[in-house]
């Protein structure tokens, strides 16, 4: 009966915890923002990062999570900062298949950043 009981438990966590990602902006050191103002789009320089994030066993631990400092270091130098910022992760094909093939231990996903540098 115990046995029942831990199985069950471990198969709600599993349900309820797999490939969660947070990002915080505020280790950036510049400031961000998710929108600009309506009808004033940002100047500056548009960029778009795609980076792999890897959870393990079923995506109840994170082995690589992406980071959007490393990405853009050189161009996030002296005021500038980040406007506009999406983020978007899904799983390509290569995602699922390298998934499938590893019987779900390793779950890779793509995730992208896009937005404005300014200056």
């Amino acid at each position: 009966m115990r046995a029942l009981g831990a199985v069950l438990a471990l198969l709600v966590v599993s349900l309820l915890a797999g490939c969660a990602e947070t990002f915080d902006a505020t280790t950036l050191g510049v400031p961000a923002t998710l929108a600009s103002p309506a009808g004033t789009p940002p100047a500056g320089d548009r960029f778009q990062v795609s980076s792999k994030a890897v959870f393990g066993f079923w995506g109840l631990a994170k082995i690589k999570q992406p980071s959007l400092r490393k990405a853009l270091g050189a161009q996030l130098g002296g005021s500038s900062g980040i406007a506009d910022v999406k983020i978007r992760s899904r799983s390509r094909f290569t995602d699922i298949l390298f998934t499938v093939l590893t019987a779900g231990l390793l779950v890779p996903r793509t995730v992208t950043f896009e937005g404005v540098v300014t200056k």
